[in-house]
């Protein structure tokens, strides 16, 4: 089940799990979504329908922090935020090699194969693709696995998967974009390890960090 971060009137940061889907999807699983709209429902005793707002969200076997909202207020001023890229994410990833050069700036043209909930990156714009730019750095090295820290200024469809992956730097795990074995639970060793924005109605500067899990996933060698 989700971890509470933070929670207030308006706004409720969870640390999402690995392998469970940010909103409903056709296995029928609980989501984030379901469980936060249950939890404050039951905790607060709520009756009739519950607003809630998932803002943004997470691939399915990743992790890391999501934020939902509240009030309807809340969720529009949110939402403000992301549309004008003034929330900051930070993720972490393991990758498969050591990406070259260790720091670098990525921009490629991202398009959903037909019939498929697959990305393929370009170099250029072709039609019905979207740009896709981030900028990530090797934080450590062991063997020929790699911990990166990424930040993405645009938010598409597994920007990070599939432009990590485009330059032969597969995320650990990440049978859809390169690695031939699953890891151990079927999630992929990308969690969403900071955010930061400004809270909408105390006008305050926030940053909510989380850390991987302590299983054989993270605790990575080569």
């Amino acid at each position: 089940m989700p971890d509470i971060i933070y929670e207030d009137n308006h706004l409720i940061v969870v640390n999402k799990p690995f392998g469970m889907p940010s909103q409903g999807d056709n296995t029928g699983d609980e989501s984030v979504f379901d469980w936060v709209k249950n939890y404050i429902k039951v905790t607060y005793q709520k009756t009739g329908n519950v607003y809630t707002a998932l803002l943004h969200r997470l691939d399915r076997p990743t992790g890391g922090l999501l934020v939902l909202g509240k009030t309807s207020k809340a969720a529009a001023r949110m939402s403000k935020q992301f549309q004008d890229k003034k929330v900051k994410k930070t993720y972490w990833a393991i990758t498969e090699r050591v990406p070259q050069p260790e720091t670098q700036r990525l921009q490629h043209y991202l398009k959903k194969l037909k019939g498929k909930n697959i990305m393929r990156a370009y170099h250029k714009n072709i039609h019905g693709s979207k740009e896709a730019i981030l900028t990530y750095n090797v934080l450590e090295i062991r063997g020929k696995q790699a911990l990166v820290e990424v930040d993405i200024q645009t938010g598409r469809r597994h920007q990070i998967r599939v432009q990590l992956a485009s330059i032969g730097c597969t995320i650990k795990g990440d049978v859809k974009y390169g690695k031939t074995t699953f890891n151990f639970d079927r999630s992929i060793a990308l969690l969403a390890q900071k955010i930061s924005f400004e809270h909408p109605t105390l006008k305050k500067q926030m940053t909510f960090e989380v850390q991987p899990p302590d299983n054989e996933v993270w605790s990575w060698e080569g």
